[in-house]
């Protein structure tokens, strides 16, 4: 079969593509968007009409995904991992309520929130779901557990989960592609209040779904994905999880691991495998990438044995693994790290040179200063640099939308003037919620919405919020008075400003849009232009 070049990202992708899939949903968020962004890109997708456009975020991601699934027809929903949060209603409940056409949640986890509020590992919501999870160890066993998962939640009526980690969407290796499998037909479930969780549903599909973890186990026992390997040395006994089992790996080469290995990618866990390992070793040591979650779960049900992990401080609590950490953990002899000079030594982000948010900030900051300061509530977007020098003008983000909650809570306390700031897409995606609140009061609060016509942090993807604001907020109740529009621009700076004061000092709900598009949008759009030309030159 065709091999191909892909990052882990591209191979879920690809992977879903030959197993059948008729719909991806998702919102971006790195290191998750580049599934999306390669279903979007699939040359033959307009033969497949794979539904790949972006949703909202990632709870109309899993609602839609689902249902999709209800209709037959095997779906995907895609995100990083506190995106799951914002999906977790939907998320939970689709494992009651079961998949019909096959049915992956496809999350990426980011240990040491490389560009995340959180490190949370996605596998603890897995098994709150009571749901089989796939943690592959490389790009190939992430395409293969794509194209493998729809077969495998339409043999169980369950939603699966597949668990990635930043390195493993972000590198890059060959994959073997296997015979692309025909998408579904429509196929509407034969129960026909199987999805209704009314509460005497929803009892008899709990009950179903706790009778089928023996089920979901016995397939992690028979899984390809899981495997021991026996060694002579008993001293200890290596479990392995997903790409830890590689850094474990580089270390031997083509040499045999001295130590017993229990590789596991697929979960609930193998008890009896575990169990195997456990009872012939004399220690164990948990390699997992993220929390300590396979590690915990050792120490509830084998509080006798001496297990080993990131609990002990064998390993770091926090942070992604690495095979330094992993060799130092089975006291292998590292080499002198490399000093990395100064001149390549890590350097903060910064807004791109022309970005309209730096003209926000300079007329916010001026504007805050002239009304004897403030503090502004900030989200989750290019804009959040604001934060660092030489702005230094938001003072909070902690997750997508927050800033309008958080600025109206202020202002019920009575902090004035209670000024957010918030992106486009963000603000379609979990802010326009929190606006109606503060219609609802008349909160006296500022909104900023820093319209510039895309989600411009993960890649500059289209924007549910794109020439859509103003007739949203109308429709959400703001007074048209108190809407107010701008170019961001130098030489509307003395305007601008003057707008912010004057809003600031309403005793009431206040909207400005600072519009202007993405430079970064802008450039892509010009060079397309120019190689179209050149094209059509050389015809």
């Amino acid at each position: 079969m065709q091999k191909l070049l892909l990052l882990g990202a591209e191979a879920v992708a690809q992977g879903a593509i030959d197993g059948g899939m008729s719909g991806i949903y998702a919102y971006p968020g790195t290191p998750s968007t580049e599934i999306t962004e390669y279903v979007q890109r699939y040359k033959h997708a307009p033969d497949t009409k794979i539904h790949s456009q972006w949703s909202a975020n990632e709870k109309t991601a899993v609602e839609a995904a689902l249902g999709m699934s209800y209709a037959g027809k095997r779906a995907m929903a895609c995100m990083k991992h506190v995106g799951l949060n914002v999906a977790a209603d939907a998320f939970i409940n689709s494992a009651i309520t079961g998949a019909n056409g096959g049915f992956i949640v496809a999350v990426a986890d980011d240990p040491s929130m490389h560009s995340s509020q959180n490190e949370q590992d996605s596998r603890f919501y897995g098994k709150f779901a009571m749901i089989p999870m796939f943690e592959p160890a490389n790009q190939q066993e992430a395409y293969d557990m794509a194209y493998a998962g729809f077969e495998f939640s339409e043999k169980f009526q369950i939603p699966v989960l597949i668990r990635l980690t930043t390195r493993i969407s972000h590198s890059r290796t060959a994959i073997t592609r296997k015979p692309a499998k025909p998408q579904n037909n429509i196929s509407l479930p034969g129960d026909k209040f199987r999805f209704v969780l009314l509460p005497s549903i929803a009892k008899i599909q709990y009950k179903g779904l706790i009778n089928n973890q023996v089920n979901f186990e016995v397939a992690s026992e028979n899984s390809t994905f899981n495997h021991f390997t026996d060694a002579a040395d008993k001293s200890l006994g290596i479990i392995a999880c997903g790409i830890a089992y590689n850094y474990l790996m580089e270390h031997y080469g083509d040499t045999p691991c001295p130590y017993p290995v229990l590789k596991i990618s697929q979960y609930p866990l193998p008890r009896k495998q575990v169990e195997k390992i456990a009872n012939e070793c004399k220690t164990l040591l948990v390699l997992e990438d993220g929390y300590p979650f396979v590690e915990e779960q050792l120490k509830g049900y084998m509080s006798d044995r001496d297990v080993r992990g990131r609990l002990d401080g064998t390993l770091p609590r926090d942070g992604e693994l690495n095979p330094n950490i992993v060799g130092n953990a089975l006291h292998f002899k590292q080499k002198v790290s490399f000093v990395v000079p100064e001149v390549v030594a890590p350097r903060p982000p910064a807004m791109c040179p022309g970005c309209g948010h730096i003209d926000v900030y300079k007329a916010l900051g001026e504007a805050l200063q002239t009304v004897g300061g403030g503090r502004v509530f900030g989200d989750i977007g290019c804009y959040t640099l604001g934060a660092l020098a030489p702005f230094e003008a938001i003072n909070t983000c902690v997750d997508m939308g927050a800033s309008i909650t958080m600025a109206k809570g202020a202002a019920d306390a009575g902090l004035h003037p209670a000024v957010c700031i918030i992106g486009d897409s963000t603000f379609t995606h979990s802010g326009m919620t929190g606006l109606l609140d503060a219609v609802v009061e008349n909160t006296p609060m500022t909104v900023i919405i820093s319209d510039n016509s895309t989600t411009g942090m993960t890649g500059q993807q289209d924007s549910h919020g794109s020439n859509r604001i103003i007739e949203i907020c109308k429709g959400l109740g703001v007074d048209p008075n108190h809407i107010r529009l701008i170019k961001p621009l130098k030489k509307h700076h003395e305007e601008f400003v003057g707008m912010l004061i004057e809003e600031f000092n309403y005793q009431g709900l206040s909207v400005i849009i600072p519009q202007r598009e993405c430079v970064r949008v802008i450039d892509r759009r010009v060079r397309e232009k120019a190689k179209e030309k050149a094209k059509q030159a050389n015809a």
